[in-house]
Formats: C-alpha cells, sequence, structure tokens
C-alpha cells in the first residue's frame, strides 16, 4: 500500500523555508506567519518521523536528510509548474508575470493597477509576492520589483526606479508631542538606527518596544494608535494623503532604492519595457504628492 503524502503546504513552505535558509523570509515570501511556517515544517517532520532542519542560534539549516527531500521536492514543484503552464489559457506569451515584495504589493502597487490596465488594456499583468533574488527558470517570472537590500545574481537586468525614504509615522490625531512607543519590524531590523543615525531630534519614545514579523504588522499597528512604526514613504503614502495616518517627522532617503529586475534587456515596446515606464512614473508621482503635502 503506498504511504500518504505529507501535505502539500507543508512542502511547500518547507521548499521555500530551505531556499532561504529562513522561516521569517519564508513568512514574507507566502504571506504568513512564522508561527505558520513553524507549525507547516512541524507537521512534515512528524509526518516524515524525521528532523529536516537543524535549528541553531544562527538559524535553520538541513539535515542530511531535509537535502535529500529538497532535491526531490525542487522537482516535483519544477515539474507542476511546467504542467500547469502547459494547460494554462491563455498562453503565457501574452501574459507579464511580475514579482513584488509583499508589503509593497499590498499597500502601494495593487491600489495603482487599474490605471496601467486602463492605459494597457491588452497587456494582462499576473502579480506574485516574493523577496529577495528572483527565480527566473522556475518562477516563469519577467520582471521582479525589489528593494536593493540583497546582491543581484550576475547578468539580471536592474532599471533604477526610486530612491527609498523612510520616516517615523503614528495614527492621525495622535499626539506626537509624548512619548510613544517604538515599533520594529523584524524584517528590517535597522530601520530604526539608521534613521535616527541621520535625524537632528528624535522623537519621544516611551521606553517600550514591540517586536513584528513583518513590516505591513508594524503600519497595522501604528495605525490603530499603538506607536510610532518606521515606514517606506510608498508603503503609506495613500493613508497619508488620506488622514488616517501622520508624519510629523518627514522623510528621508536611507541609501537604498526600489529597482526593477529582469532576466534580459526590455525590447523597446515590449509589455516589460511599457510596464518599467509606467512604475516608475506612479513612483516618482507618489514621491511628488508626499512633497506637495509637506512629508518629505
Amino acid at each position: 500500500m503506498a504511504r500518504r503524502l505529507p501535505p502539500l503546504n507543508a512542502l511547500r513552505a518547507f521548499v521555500v523555508a530551505a531556499r532561504h535558509q529562513s522561516f521569517t523570509r519564508a513568512a514574507d515570501e507566502l504571506c504568513v506567519t512564522h508561527g505558520a511556517v513553524s507549525r507547516q515544517i512541524a507537521t512534515l517532520e512528524q509526518h516524515l518521523g524525521v528532523a529536516v532542519f537543524a535549528r541553531t542560534p544562527q538559524g535553520v539549516v538541513l539535515t542530511d536528510k531535509g537535502k535529500v527531500l529538497l532535491q526531490g521536492c525542487a522537482q516535483a514543484f519544477a515539474l507542476l509548474h511546467d504542467s500547469v503552464d502547459a494547460v494554462t489559457t491563455p498562453s503565457l506569451s501574452s501574459v507579464l508575470v511580475l514579482s513584488c515584495e509583499p508589503t509593497l504589493a499590498m499597500r502601494w502597487l495593487i491600489p495603482r493597477l487599474d490605471d496601467f490596465q486602463q492605459q494597457y488594456p491588452d497587456i494582462q499583468l499576473s502579480l506574485l509576492t516574493a523577496g529577495g533574488v528572483p527565480d527566473w527558470q522556475r518562477g516563469g517570472v519577467d520582471l521582479a520589483l525589489r528593494r536593493n537590500d540583497f546582491p543581484l545574481a550576475a547578468g539580471t537586468v536592474v532599471q533604477r526606479l526610486a530612491a527609498e525614504m523612510t520616516g517615523p509615522v503614528c495614527a492621525a490625531g495622535l499626539d506626537e508631542t509624548q512619548p510613544q512607543c517604538q515599533l520594529h519590524a523584524a524584517t528590517r531590523p535597522q530601520a530604526w538606527a539608521d534613521w535616527l543615525a541621520q535625524c537632528d531630534s528624535a522623537p519621544p519614545f516611551s521606553g517600550q518596544q514591540r517586536q513584528f514579523e513583518h513590516f505591513y504588522l508594524t503600519l497595522q499597528a501604528a495605525a490603530a494608535g499603538q506607536g510610532l512604526a518606521m515606514a517606506s514613504l510608498y508603503m503609506v503614502a495613500d493613508e497619508v494623503q488620506q488622514g488616517r495616518l501622520q508624519a510629523p517627522w518627514g522623510f528621508r532617503a536611507d541609501g537604498s532604492e526600489y529597482v526593477l529586475l529582469a532576466p534580459q534587456a526590455l525590447a523597446a515596446g515590449s509589455p516589460q519595457q511599457l510596464f518599467a515606464g509606467w512604475l516608475q512614473g506612479q513612483m516618482q508621482q507618489t514621491l511628488a504628492q508626499l512633497t506637495a503635502l509637506g512629508s518629505n
């Protein structure tokens, strides 16, 4: 009798965690919590009766059994992707596949996609959320929108879009002159330190600090009036403009940039080139709008 396979979600979480060597980064890519990834791995190990990761003070590393499983899973998921591609309609040649960091996709890109579709109705955009180095071959990705905070693979085509601008934000109506709790994100652990190193006068802090797994969770906490979160201008632009958040100390360039990555040069007039031009225009428009509000 054939042995029952582990749950597909557990195998998927394992493959992503193995690729990143991190449950936190895997959670970011999968748009779930660190705890959800940890539970999926626990389910997988319980099903198999072996450990696939070794937990160390520096993070997680694959065990020998985990390395064997990863090789098989990678091949299986690649075959699955190929099979889905073979039966997908319309053909992939008519679809532009974009990979984007999850928080940027949720809080900035998605609200603007209608404008792109109205300008280019013949281009069908498929949006995937992921971070880090794009997997061009297996992922079927045409373009990747990233912040350039990681080493790029040789040969990657890079188009600079806009400087990253960061600053503290809090709920509208919150008295920013009173000491507030500092809200931290595990995915950007140096964000506060980098910003404070550039500023002339720091916001008043209460001494309390809260840690969140994801960047977007700190922004949700700030909007709920729980303290000050370090935010990307682009990820809070709409809420600042609509008066739901305030940025009393403005935004400063943190030295990184948003870039559009591609596996090869963008042909003139291609969907990739048209999207790149639209994307750069949208980011510059967002920056200009907040400048007009006096927020930077």
